[in-house]
């Protein structure tokens, strides 16, 4: 009998974390060397995993916390990835970074340097996506493209935040929690609601 989960994960590295959560493997993604039999435990007892397939590119000091899913993807120096994240394939996260958890990061994302992200943020890159097509068999990559999101530099997203595909935001922009960005997000400005609205400019020295 086939072991589907084994099966699923091939290909793929199991990286345990230590207390403080970085990884046990270089920064590479390409240790050769075995893992260690005893898994590593938080302070709470509890096994702490990472799936970080082998053409992710990590950064120096990054740290990546338990649970994470990470493929096809760039983390920069002093990142931090928080539990249950998942960055997709040509996702970019810049350096010193804190990706909460349970964020979702998809493919085609772009974020900068020194951007905080909320937990349970989701960025969406279909604005129209269906599950068929016409006839009525399952969509595939060839059937959809890739609506891309930039965040810029320094900026913050709320948790819950939800961003569409096409837009930008801008840098240092602070976006609310539970917000819906329909729309690109201007520098320096606080948007907030459903569809997100500008409430105000930050002020010269504010949240520098």
């Amino acid at each position: 009998m086939v072991n589907l989960a084994a099966a699923c994960l091939r290909g793929f590295r199991l990286a345990k974390v230590d207390q403080v959560g970085t990884t046990r493997h270089d920064s590479s993604c390409r240790s050769n060397e075995k893992e260690e039999s005893t898994p590593a435990h938080h302070k709470n007892g509890m096994e702490t995993f990472n799936r970080i397939a082998p053409d992710v590119s990590l950064g120096r000091s990054v740290k990546i916390f338990g649970f994470a899913n990470l493929y096809g993807c760039t983390a920069g120096d002093e990142s931090r990835i928080g539990c249950f994240v998942e960055v997709q394939k040509n996702a970019i996260v810049g350096a010193r970074c804190k990706i909460s958890s349970h964020s979702f990061i998809c493919e085609g994302i772009t974020i900068e340097d020194d951007v905080f992200v909320g937990h349970h943020v989701c960025f969406i890159n279909d604005l129209f996506p269906r599950a068929c097509r016409p006839d009525g068999t399952l969509q595939t990559d060839v059937d959809w493209k890739v609506i891309p999101i930039v965040v810029k530099r320094r900026a913050t997203i709320g948790s819950g935040a939800v961003i569409l595909g096409g837009v930008t935001i801008g840098a240092g922009a602070t976006v609310g929690a539970g917000a819906v960005v329909t729309k690109s997000v201007a520098s320096r400005t606080v948007v907030a609601g459903n569809p997100a609205r500008l409430l105000r400019t930050l002020g010269e020295g504010e949240a520098p």
